[in-house]
Protein backbone atom coordinates (compact mmCIF):
# COMPACT_ATOMS: atom_id res chain seq x y z
CA UNK A 1 0.00 0.00 0.00
CA UNK A 2 1.14 3.82 -1.16
CA UNK A 3 1.65 5.80 2.15
CA UNK A 4 -0.35 8.97 1.84
CA UNK A 5 1.94 11.47 1.91
CA UNK A 6 3.64 9.78 -1.58
CA UNK A 7 1.04 9.43 -3.11
CA UNK A 8 -0.15 13.34 -2.59
CA UNK A 9 3.46 14.54 -3.14
CA UNK A 10 2.76 14.01 -7.16
CA UNK A 11 1.99 17.16 -8.63
CA UNK A 12 -1.17 15.76 -10.45
CA UNK A 13 -2.45 13.72 -7.78
CA UNK A 14 -2.34 16.79 -5.78
CA UNK A 15 -4.60 18.79 -8.58
CA UNK A 16 -7.22 15.65 -8.34
CA UNK A 17 -7.07 15.88 -4.92
CA UNK A 18 -7.99 19.20 -4.97
CA UNK A 19 -10.71 18.62 -7.56
CA UNK A 20 -12.30 16.22 -5.35
CA UNK A 21 -12.72 18.29 -2.29
CA UNK A 22 -15.60 19.90 -3.91
CA UNK A 23 -17.15 16.47 -4.53
CA UNK A 24 -17.22 13.11 -6.63
CA UNK A 25 -16.12 13.27 -10.10
CA UNK A 26 -15.82 10.33 -13.27
CA UNK A 27 -12.55 10.07 -14.74
CA UNK A 28 -13.85 11.63 -17.44
CA UNK A 29 -14.66 14.24 -15.68
CA UNK A 30 -11.27 14.74 -14.19
CA UNK A 31 -9.17 14.44 -16.75
CA UNK A 32 -10.65 16.80 -18.72
CA UNK A 33 -8.58 19.50 -16.12
CA UNK A 34 -5.53 17.51 -17.25
CA UNK A 35 -2.81 17.42 -20.74
CA UNK A 36 -2.87 13.94 -20.28
CA UNK A 37 -4.80 11.27 -21.11
CA UNK A 38 -7.97 9.28 -19.25
CA UNK A 39 -5.61 6.18 -19.21
CA UNK A 40 -3.02 8.32 -16.80
CA UNK A 41 -5.58 9.84 -14.67
CA UNK A 42 -7.09 6.18 -14.06
CA UNK A 43 -3.30 5.55 -12.87
CA UNK A 44 -3.22 8.57 -10.74
CA UNK A 45 -6.79 7.63 -8.96
CA UNK A 46 -5.98 3.93 -8.54
CA UNK A 47 -2.71 5.42 -6.23
CA UNK A 48 -4.58 7.79 -4.31
CA UNK A 49 -6.90 4.82 -4.06
CA UNK A 50 -4.12 2.30 -2.79
CA UNK A 51 -3.24 5.15 -0.03
CA UNK A 52 -6.39 5.37 1.26
CA UNK A 53 -7.66 9.11 0.17
CA UNK A 54 -9.51 8.67 -2.70
CA UNK A 55 -12.63 5.66 -2.83
CA UNK A 56 -14.56 5.18 -6.27
CA UNK A 57 -18.34 4.69 -7.10
CA UNK A 58 -19.78 2.29 -9.62
CA UNK A 59 -22.77 3.70 -11.77
CA UNK A 60 -23.76 1.90 -14.58
CA UNK A 61 -19.78 1.99 -16.69
CA UNK A 62 -19.16 4.70 -14.97
CA UNK A 63 -16.70 5.06 -11.75
CA UNK A 64 -17.16 8.04 -9.55
CA UNK A 65 -14.52 9.28 -6.87
CA UNK A 66 -14.63 10.93 -3.88
CA UNK A 67 -12.18 11.62 -1.05
CA UNK A 68 -12.42 9.21 1.65
CA UNK A 69 -12.14 11.82 5.00
CA UNK A 70 -10.41 9.72 7.19
CA UNK A 71 -7.67 9.60 4.42
CA UNK A 72 -7.39 12.62 4.54
CA UNK A 73 -7.22 12.81 8.33
CA UNK A 74 -4.09 10.49 8.19
CA UNK A 75 -2.57 12.46 5.44
CA UNK A 76 -2.70 15.61 7.47
CA UNK A 77 -1.22 14.04 10.61
CA UNK A 78 1.81 12.92 8.69
CA UNK A 79 1.78 16.17 7.54
CA UNK A 80 1.58 18.10 11.18
CA UNK A 81 4.14 15.48 12.53
CA UNK A 82 6.82 16.30 9.88
CA UNK A 83 6.19 19.91 10.07
CA UNK A 84 8.52 20.84 13.37
CA UNK A 85 9.82 23.61 15.14
CA UNK A 86 12.53 23.15 13.30
CA UNK A 87 11.24 24.12 9.60
CA UNK A 88 9.01 26.95 11.63
CA UNK A 89 12.37 28.43 12.20
CA UNK A 90 13.83 27.77 9.00
CA UNK A 91 10.83 29.31 7.05
CA UNK A 92 11.43 32.47 9.47
CA UNK A 93 14.93 32.71 8.60
CA UNK A 94 14.41 32.57 4.92
CA UNK A 95 11.31 35.41 5.58
CA UNK A 96 14.25 37.54 7.38
CA UNK A 97 17.02 37.18 4.35
CA UNK A 98 13.94 37.86 1.58
CA UNK A 99 13.67 40.92 3.71
CA UNK A 100 17.13 42.36 3.35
Amino acid sequence: MTDALSAAAEPNRRRILQLLASGPRSVTELAEEFPVTRSAISQHLLVLSEAGLVAARKDGRQRFYSIVPGGVVRLRAEIDRFWTDELDLLVADAARLARR
